[in-house]
């Protein structure tokens, strides 16, 4: 995996990542403050993807805006873009966890010339906070008021969170009880876990939580002009985003899968097999539903493009 720089539009340095796997290039929208780490199936050699990725503003590595406000939903999609731009990808499948899932969502809705499939893990294209702890049988509205002033708290309380959280050690013990936690749960790999706390650990907690409040009022996304293929990934036991919430949003499309894992909100990490096994699969769609639009496309008028074979064609635009 390496890392390097891109500039955003209103002029934000991210500090993006890349692995240098041969095969199609695969966009990933990252969780909040996340690490590579939390796909270890993405970075292995063999996955048949190249992934791109970056880190959000303000967190590991990437600068926060010059103008603190430039965090909403629009401005993740931007970033999303300057990194398809300096990898010079035009279309790809894109894909994202968490927070991510809204990103991506967003960048098919607004530039669906740029999207070519997309694969949701454990996330909601919209109202995030309303999707929290639907699990548990909370009214909506409560949920909502619940999870806003559980954010809202802990940003006040970010300086103590800061002075704990970044001293406690990141060993065998602490990754037990995280798995044991119900916001995580036992399976993942004990030292892929290790790695992951250890650099989330290290976050400005107040600007964590002021990028989350900044997408809090994001409403539920109707996603019916989507039309590209779609793998909805969903944890059973996941407390951000259960299962119903997540699959909601694609249940009348006619593109889209939904597969239900016995995971918590951390899939990537707790069925690492399966993400590679649904990418590869989504990744094959994409490819059939691609070839049957360009056979279903008009033949060309233009004399030039009447001589050059149609798989000639389409295999040039797949390389990009």
């Amino acid at each position: 995996m390496h890392e390097h720089d891109v500039t955003s539009p209103d002029g934000t340095r991210i500090r993006g990542w890349r692995t240098d796997n041969p095969g199609p290039p695969v966009l990933l929208c990252p969780g909040l403050g996340t690490a590579p780490e939390v796909w270890p199936m993405l970075l292995v050699p063999d996955l048949g993807a190249r992934v791109l990725s970056w880190y959000p503003r303000g967190t590991m590595g990437s600068d926060r805006p010059a103008d603190e406000s430039r965090i909403e939903l629009a401005d993740h999609v931007a970033d999303a873009l300057a990194v398809l731009d300096a990898a010079g990808v035009r279309r790809c499948v894109v894909m994202g966890w968490s927070v991510g899932v809204m990103v991506a969502a967003e960048l098919a809705r607004r530039h669906p010339e740029r999207v070519s499939g997309l694969m949701f893990t454990a996330g909601v294209p919209g109202d995030l906070f309303g999707a929290m702890l639907s699990s548990l049988g909370i009214p909506a509205v409560l949920r909502r008021a619940l999870t806003l002033t559980g954010t809202h708290a802990l940003r006040a309380m970010s300086p103590l969170i800061d002075a704990v959280m970044q001293r406690v050690p990141m060993n065998k013990v602490t990754a037990t009880v995280a798995q044991h936690s119900g916001l995580m749960l036992p399976g993942a790999d004990t030292q892929a876990v290790i790695r992951m706390l250890r650099q989330f650990v290290q976050h400005d907690w107040r600007w964590y939580f002021t990028l989350a409040l900044a997408v809090s009022s994001v409403p539920a996304r109707d996603l019916r002009g989507v039309t590209c293929p779609i793998t909805v990934l969903a944890g059973q036991y996941d407390l951000m985003a259960s299962p119903e919430r997540a699959a909601k949003p694609v249940a009348m499309l006619p593109q889209a899968r939904v597969r239900i894992v016995p995971t918590s909100h951390f899939l990537p990490l707790e069925a690492p097999d399966v993400v590679v096994e649904e990418l590869r699969m989504l990744l094959r769609r994409v490819v059939a539903v691609e070839r049957a639009r360009d056979l279903a496309r008009p033949p060309s008028r233009d004399p030039i493009d009447a001589l050059i074979p149609p798989a000639l064609t389409y295999g040039s635009r797949l390389r990009t």
